[in-house]
């Protein structure tokens, strides 16, 4: 299989939990319906990437030798390959209200250590020889639920470092390196640049994670401080940290001087108010959807203030007047403004201006998942065009 060689441009996908799909017969018939499309669009003589989503039933599925044969033939045969998988949302995702049920269960539950590793035994099968896989997922936790649960932090942790174990025998069975890449989020255990970095510091870089890995994989502290570096990293989805008001250059420098893999880029713009004023009601009261959680950060004279979901952002809409807002609602990433607000295409841009001109990860997966709940104007052409058209406009800001 010859892969894509142009070192900005990596391995380049797009990430298919935009597909409604929790179960393996839904999965299979999306990735039919979608795929051959995009790729005659983007990659018509080069094989194609793809970043799966895997929901909890559809993996379980995956167990079965005649399903898990049925993905390797239509992968194969429409010359596809899987290097990444969205270990993010468990269960349902499209289509009824997930709000912050899309962090259930949590790190600190066994039911996500359980559907982790599971996720990382299908990767090692499908993932293509000499490529590294990644499998993003939840930042730990919802933020509000750390102060009800004593010792979650702890908890969470140590989870992460058993699937560490997990992952480091599939490494010595196989051959194969997958590393876990947690996705900071606004109103998560992990939200901004320097809580990540405080957090691998403090619980999964240091003396316990190295100790409590060295027992479970009979490992010297070295090799395990070296396999915790190896198999945990970031997915930096850029459309979360546009919304915590990072710098696009110091954010990912923070990461590379910590020693922090950037697992892979996702590539996503959100929705951007420049200046709170009588008409944010109308102009954000539009988007507050049902189903997903759209936080917002409000920037006033330089000052963060968080707001977990759009309705608690307009209770404070004469506080806010003159500040600017930023709102986790993944809008599509061609787009500079849609109907009367902005977006934070500028911020990807200059992500992409950053990573072109010194790689920081081989692997981009754009992620506009939204796009069953956007205003009906922009829903007037195909998923799969409107897919192929983000793939087709990162493609020229890396190759212009």
């Amino acid at each position: 299989m010859q892969f894509p060689s142009h070192p900005s441009l990596g391995h380049l996908t797009y990430c298919t939990n935009i597909h409604a799909a929790e179960i393996w017969p839904d999965v299979i018939a999306g990735l039919r319906r979608h795929l051959p499309e995009i790729k005659a669009e983007v990659s018509p003589d080069a094989p194609l990437g793809v970043g799966l989503r895997l929901a909890a039933k559809a993996a379980q599925s995956l167990s079965d030798p005649s399903h898990f044969s049925e993905l390797q033939d239509f992968l194969a045969e429409g010359d596809y390959y899987v290097f990444t998988l969205n270990g993010f949302p468990y269960g349902t995702f499209h289509g009824e209200p997930v709000k912050e049920g899309a962090y259930k269960p949590d790190w600190g539950d066994p039911l996500r250590l359980r559907y982790s590793n599971l996720l990382a035994d299908h990767l090692a099968k499908l993932l293509p020889v000499g490529l590294e896989g990644s499998i993003s997922t939840v930042p730990g936790t919802f933020k509000p639920w750390i102060a009800q649960t004593p010792g979650l932090i702890k908890t969470i942790a140590d989870h992460m470092v058993d699937h560490v174990s997990h992952l480091v025998k599939i490494h010595e069975t196989t051959g194969k390196s997958i590393n876990l890449a947690l996705e900071p989020e606004p109103f998560c255990m992990i939200e901004t640049i320097d809580e990540t970095v405080q957090f691998f510091e403090r619980h999964l870089y240091g003396a316990r994670a190295v100790s409590r890995l060295a027992d479970l994989a009979g490992l010297t502290p070295d090799h395990a401080s070296q396999a915790l570096r190896r198999h945990l990293g970031v997915c930096y989805d850029v459309c979360h940290a546009a919304v915590e008001f990072e710098n696009p250059g110091a954010s990912l420098k923070a990461l590379k001087d910590a020693g922090i893999k950037i697992s892979k880029l996702q590539l996503s713009s959100a929705m951007r108010i420049p200046c709170v004023d009588g008409n944010t009601a109308r102009q954000l009261g539009q988007m507050n959807e049902p189903v997903y959680m759209h936080q917002v950060v409000e920037n006033r004279d330089g000052t963060l203030i968080r707001y977990a979901d759009i309705p608690e952002a307009l209770e404070n809409l004469a506080a806010a007047q003159g500040s600017e807002w930023r709102t986790h609602f993944h809008v599509p990433i061609f787009l500079h403004e849609m109907q009367t607000v902005a977006t934070t295409q500028q911020f990807l841009k200059d992500i992409l201006a950053l990573h072109r001109e010194q790689p920081v990860t081989e692997q981009l997966e754009v992620e506009t998942y939204t796009w069953d709940v956007l205003a009906e104007e922009y829903r007037n052409v195909g998923v799969s065009t409107a897919i192929a058209r983000e793939l087709a406009w990162v493609r020229d800001q890396l190759i212009p």
